[in-house]
């Protein structure tokens, strides 16, 4: 049973780290910037959890496990909210291969929100907007 055990951790630490390994491989070899933001985050997220998953099994204590699901949940909430928020920047900042995209459904809201025009202006000697009063 003990060695069953240790070859189920073994699979387990070594499938994780294969795939972040792949994800940074993705990273350098994926041509732009969203497909390389697809490659951080997708196999990351199920690489800790087969690491966590691991440690949990190779230590066979309770009271590691909700610290390893507190670790693993906030890598889960954290990692595709940071790539919508790059992902977005990267679109408005014309660093998106937009040609490669199969549906384009930002270009309406940056369109939109580029095209109005600006509420006012700030000057930093007297401290007025622009706006007028009238």
């Amino acid at each position: 049973m003990e060695m069953f055990v240790d070859i189920l951790v073994a699979v387990l630490l070594i499938a994780g780290c294969l795939m972040s390994l792949i994800a940074g491989i993705g990273l350098l070899t994926f041509p732009d910037m969203l497909t390389r933001m697809h490659a951080a985050t997708k196999p990351q997220v199920l690489g800790f959890l087969l690491v966590f998953t691991g440690l949990a099994i190779q230590l066979r204590s309770w009271a590691v496990v909700p610290v390893l699901f507190l670790a693993w949940g906030m890598q889960l909430l954290t990692a595709p909210v940071s790539a919508h928020m790059i992902g977005r920047s990267g679109y408005r900042t014309k660093h998106a291969a937009k040609d490669s995209l199969y549906a384009d459904e930002l270009k309406q809201i940056v369109d939109k929100t580029s095209s109005a025009p600006p509420t006012g202006t700030f000057d930093a000697t007297s401290g007025a907007t622009g706006k007028s009063e009238d």
